[in-house]
């Protein structure tokens, strides 16, 4: 259960970069509130996966899943661009997950 909860923490993030970038530097409250809660919701998440699983490998899985999410979202949803650099920067990201992972041995 523990992987579920930080499978779920670290979706959240992506919500809350996207959500904070809707913000306009938190001058828009919908997109503000937004960005609070599902900071709060992504950070209890992780802390209750922390329970079980090893530091390094919570850690870095929740925040890889926010970085490579948060990387999709930017080319997918506001355009950013999309080069083969920066696809193989996420791909070594996911990488890195995979063989954190399985080095958890759970």
């Amino acid at each position: 259960m523990a992987w579920v909860y930080l499978l779920v923490a670290g979706v959240l993030e992506v919500v809350w970069a996207f959500t904070m970038k809707q913000s306009h530097g938190f001058t828009n409250l919908k997109y503000s509130a937004i960005t609070i809660v599902a900071m709060i919701a992504s950070f209890g998440l992780l802390s209750v996966a922390m329970r079980t699983l090893p530091l390094g490998t919570a850690y870095t899985i929740w925040t890889g899943i926010g970085a490579v999410g948060a990387f999709l979202v930017g080319v997918t949803v506001l355009g950013e661009q999309l080069s083969a650099m920066r696809v193989g920067a996420a791909v070594l990201i996911v990488s890195g997950l995979v063989l954190m992972k399985l080095s958890a041995g759970e």
